[in-house]
C-alpha cells in the first residue's frame, strides 16, 4: 500500500505560518515520490499519493491563501474522539458481496470487492448483479451492537466503492441500492440510526477517484478504454501529466457525481468522518478541489489522508493513512491509522479462509496504540446482510479482551518506555500499561528503562496487586504469577509517582528465555536512501540499501552477562543480492544474500552465536558487496538466548 523513503522536501510549498506547519510536514519518513508510470501490480498500489506538478502546485497555493489555514484550526478539536477511540470498524459491503470472489464458477482470487475489475464484467452485466442483490438478513442494530461490544468505537462503511455502485439511496445517479436491486432498501438509514443509538461515531467510505461505473471517471479500460486501469493506457499511472487533454473528462466526473454524492452523504447523514482511497487516480489538483467542497460543505468532519497527498511529504488530511493488512508498524510521526482485515480480502469471499486467530487482533490494536496510532479492523459482510462466522467468532474474542482491559487502550498515548522483549506499553497520565505477550517463566518481568518511581502495580483485568522491587536506576522488576491469566496479552498497571514519566530510550533486552525481536522498523538508519516496506507478514522490512555507505544498527543494554544465538530474517526478491558483515562487540560475521528468480521468500540466516557482558552494546550490519540493486530488504534480527549450565 504504502512505499517511504526519507527525504528533504524539493518541491514549492508557499512560506506558512509555524502555527500550523507541523501539520502538513510531519513524516520523516513519509510517502515517496513517484518514480514509474506503470499501475502497480495487484489489488494496491505502493504510494497512493500524487506528485506535485504545475497544475497542482497552484491548487496547493489557493488553498494554502485562503481555506485550508482556517481548516487547520479546529483539526486538533476535530480529532479529539479520534484520538480517545483508538479502535474503530471498517466495512465493505456492497453488491460485490454476493457473487463473494466468484464469477462465471471460478476463485478470481485477491481483493473479492474488485470483481468487478479482475473479471472485466462489463457495466450492463455488473447491473444484473445488483438486481439479485436482497440482503434480507441485514440488520443494522446488530452490527453496530456487535461492533460496540468488541470495542469499537466508530465506523466506516463503503457508500461507494470502486464499482461505482451507491449503497445509499442518491438522487445524483440512480446506479444505488434503492434503485437498481431487489432489496430497494437504504441500509445507511437504519446505520446511521443504530451508530447514534449506541452511542459510535460513524462514517463513510468513498472511493473518489476510481469508478468503473462512469464513463468519464478513471479506471474502467474495459468498457470505456479509459486511463488509470490495469492496462497502462494513455502513460498509464501518471495519465493526467502525460496525456493532460484527457483531464476535462474527469472533472465532469468529479463535478457531476464525486463531489455531488459527497456533498449528499454529508448533508443528509452527517457523518463524523470521511475516508477516501487510492487519490493517485487523479491528479492533487482534484483531490484538494474535492477536500475544499468537504471543508465548505461541513468544516468539522475527519477528513483521513489518502484524499490530498503528494510528493515532498505533503499531507493535506487530518491524520495519516500507513498500511493494509499489516503484521508490524513503521515509524511515524503524528496522528496515523492502519487498516487490517480479518482475513485477506475486504470485501466478504467465500474462498478466503485465511482468517486470523483473536490473539493477532488483540496484540495488533496494542501494538498500534503503543505507537500512537488507530486500528480500522475489517469485516466484510456476506451477501445476505450477516457477518461471517469466522469474523463474528474474531470480534466476539477481541470483545471478551476488550471488556477487561479496554482501559488500556482508550485514550492513551504513545509509550514512554525503550521496546520490551516482553511486549508493548501504553500511557495515560501517570499509568502505564504493560502489554505482556511473552510470560517469563521465572515469574520476574523486567521493565527496562523507567526511572520513575512506582507507587503501585496490579492486573489490569482482576485489580489484584502485585509486589515490585527496583533493581538498578534504570530497571524495575515486577513479580508475577506463574501462569498468565491472558495468554493473548495479559496487562499490567503501573502508578507512577510522578505525573512526568521519566524513561531511558535504549531497550533492555532479556538474558533468558525471551527471543529479543530486533526489527529493522525499529533499528537507527545511517546514511540515506533507506525506505520502509509496507508492514505487511512478509514485508515489515528496510528497503533502499544501495551503497555500501548504509548501515543498520539496534543499539541496546543488558544487566546481566548473556549469550545469544543470532538469526537473520530478510525477503529475498530478484533485485537486492550482495555480501554483507554483522558485528555486535567482538563478534564478527560475513554473510551473503542471493537473489531468487522471482517472487518473495522471507528466509532465515543462522549467524553464530555472541556473548556480551553487561552494559551498552550495539549490533550492526553493512555492506560489504552489493552485486545487485540493493543488499537486501531485511526483516528482523533475532537474539535467542542460549542456556548456559
Amino acid at each position: 500500500m504504502v512505499g517511504t523513503n526519507f527525504y528533504l522536501m524539493t518541491n514549492k510549498i508557499p512560506a506558512i505560518r509555524p502555527s500550523w506547519l507541523p501539520y502538513l510536514l510531519i513524516l520523516c519518513f513519509s510517502i515517496s515520490a513517484l518514480t514509474t508510470v506503470a499501475q502497480d501490480k495487484g489489488d494496491e498500489d505502493k504510494t497512493m499519493a500524487n506528485s506535485v506538478k504545475t497544475r497542482d502546485q497552484k491548487a496547493i497555493d489557493e488553498a494554502m491563501q485562503s481555506w485550508w489555514p482556517a481548516s487547520m484550526k479546529t483539526r486538533n478539536s476535530r480529532l479529539t474522539w479520534w484520538r480517545d477511540a483508538r479502535f474503530g470498524i471498517f466495512i465493505h459491503w456492497g453488491i460485490y458481496s454476493l457473487p463473494a470472489g466468484e464469477w462465471e464458477g471460478k476463485n478470481i482470487g485477491g481483493y473479492a470487492e474488485h470483481l468487478m475489475r479482475k473479471a472485466k464484467i462489463p457495466r450492463s452485466t455488473y447491473l444484473e448483479l445488483a438486481h439479485h442483490f436482497d440482503p434480507t438478513k441485514f440488520n443494522a442494530d446488530k452490527w453496530v451492537q456487535a461492533a460496540k461490544y468488541a470495542g469499537m468505537r466508530y465506523l466506516i462503511i463503503t457508500a461507494k466503492h470502486h464499482d461505482g455502485f451507491a449503497m445509499y439511496n442518491s438522487q445524483v445517479s440512480d446506479y444505488n441500492v434503492v434503485k437498481q436491486t431487489a432489496w430497494k432498501h437504504d441500509p445507511m438509514v437504519d446505520l446511521a440510526a443504530a451508530c447514534k443509538k449506541y452511542g459510535i461515531k460513524f462514517g463513510f467510505y468513498y472511493s473518489h477517484a476510481f469508478d468503473w461505473e462512469h464513463p468519464d471517471a478513471p479506471g474502467n479500460d474495459w468498457d470505456y478504454q479509459n486511463p488509470g486501469g490495469d492496462l497502462n493506457l494513455f502513460g498509464g499511472r501518471d495519465w493526467y501529466d502525460v496525456h493532460p487533454e484527457l483531464l476535462p473528462k474527469a472533472v465532469n466526473y468529479v463535478d457531476k457525481k464525486a463531489i455531488p454524492q459527497i456533498k449528499e452523504l454529508i448533508t443528509r447523514y452527517h457523518p463524523d468522518i470521511l475516508w477516501f482511497d487510492t487519490p493517485q487516480k487523479l491528479p492533487l489538483s482534484e483531490n484538494i478541489r474535492i477536500l475544499k467542497a468537504i471543508r465548505e460543505t461541513d468544516p468539522n468532519i475527519i477528513v483521513n489522508g489518502r484524499l490530498a497527498r503528494g510528493s515532498g511529504n505533503l499531507q493535506l488530511g487530518d491524520y495519516k493513512n500507513t498500511a493494509d493488512r499489516p503484521a508490524e508498524f513503521f515509524p511515524v510521526i503524528g496522528d496515523w491509522e492502519a487498516i487490517p482485515t480479518t482475513n485477506e480480502s475486504y470485501g466478504y469471499s467465500k474462498f478466503d479462509k485465511s482468517h486470523k486467530p483473536v490473539s493477532f487482533f488483540i496484540r495488533l490494536l496494542a501494538k498500534a496504540t503503543s505507537r500512537g496510532g488507530n486500528l480500522l479492523m475489517n469485516i466484510g459482510p456476506m451477501g445476505d446482510g450477516e457477518f461471517a462466522p469466522e469474523d463474528t467468532a474474531i470480534l466476539q474474542g477481541i470483545g471478551r479482551w476488550m471488556s477487561k482491559n479496554s482501559a488500556s487502550i482508550y485514550q492513551t498515548t504513545k509509550t514512554a518506555l525503550p521496546y520490551q522483549s516482553w511486549g508493548v506499553s501504553t500511557r495515560k497520565n501517570n499509568l502505564l500499561y504493560l502489554h505482556v505477550f511473552n510470560w517469563p517463566k521465572n515469574g520476574q518481568l523486567i521493565v527496562g528503562g523507567l526511572k520513575s518511581g512506582i507507587s503501585k502495580a496490579w492486573v489490569l483485568a482482576d485489580k489484584k496487586e502485585l509486589k515490585f522491587s527496583r533493581l538498578d536506576p534504570l530497571d524495575v522488576a515486577i513479580h508475577l504469577p506463574a501462569q498468565a491469566p491472558d495468554t493473548s496479552n495479559t496487562v499490567i498497571v503501573l502508578e507512577t509517582t510522578t505525573g512526568k514519566i521519566e524513561t531511558d530510550t535504549v531497550r533492555l533486552l532479556a538474558s533468558r528465555e525471551t527471543t529479543n525481536r530486533l526489527l529493522a522498523f525499529d533499528a537507527r538508519l545511517e546514511g540515506k536512501g533507506f525506505g520502509f516496506g509496507d508492514g505487511k507478514t512478509s514485508s515489515y522490512y528496510v528497503e533502499g540499501w544501495k551503497n555500501t555507505n548504509q548501515s543498520v544498527n539496534w543499539d541496546f543494554r543488558l544487566i546481566e552477562p548473556a549469550t545469544y544465538k543470532i538469526l537473520l530474517k530478510y525477503a529475498a526478491d530478484n533485485v537486492d543480492e550482495g555480501t554483507y558483515e554483522l558485528s555486535s562487540g567482538n563478534h564478527k560475521v560475513k554473510g551473503s544474500v542471493e537473489a531468487i528468480a522471482k517472487g518473495v521468500q522471507v528466509k532465515e540466516q543462522e549467524l553464530g552465536t555472541v556473548s556480551l557482558e553487561p552494559g551498552a552494546h550495539s549490533l550492526s550490519i553493512t555492506p560489504v558487496e552489493i552485486k545487485k540493486a540493493g543488499l537486501m530488504k531485511i526483516l528482523e534480527i533475532q537474539l535467542i538466548p542460549v542456556s548456559t549450565p
